[in-house]
């Protein structure tokens, strides 16, 4: 097998197939566009809660895992779909795993949140 020869122009242009990646998933997905508004709203509080660096790496770790997970969601079940068009089990067990993915990593955000927010929110009104 014949090793392609790095190419600036050639990775350059893979920024383009990930950012229309990213314009599918929110035309395409509607759980990315609640995804993304609840992400707004967190950096939002985060701004104007003042979170600490620390606390920001959370938020973002935590949105960066919710978006990954439903970008591979969205992968699988489409995948799948095309794999596999007629109801089949097997593959729903997939698609069902690869949901629960996003839950998890959705739960986990959640929590992130609680964490760094409720204790702020309870000090406004002390």
């Amino acid at each position: 097998m014949k090793q392609e020869k790095f190419s600036i122009a050639k990775r350059l242009k893979s920024f383009t197939y990930a950012f229309n990646g990213l314009r599918i998933l929110l035309l395409e997905e509607h759980n990315s566009r609640i995804h993304l508004t609840a992400a707004i709203c967190v950096v939002a509080a985060g701004i104007l809660f003042h979170i600490s660096p620390l606390e920001w790496v959370a938020v973002i770790f935590a949105i960066g895992m919710v978006f990954g997970g439903e970008i591979f969601n969205s992968a699988i079940e489409d995948l799948a779909d095309v794999v596999c068009p007629e109801r089949d089990e097997r593959i729903k067990k997939v698609k069902d795993l690869s949901a629960a993915a996003v839950l998890v990593s959705a739960i986990t955000a959640l929590i992130i949140g609680f964490i760094i927010f409720i204790p702020k929110i309870v000090a406004l009104f002390r």
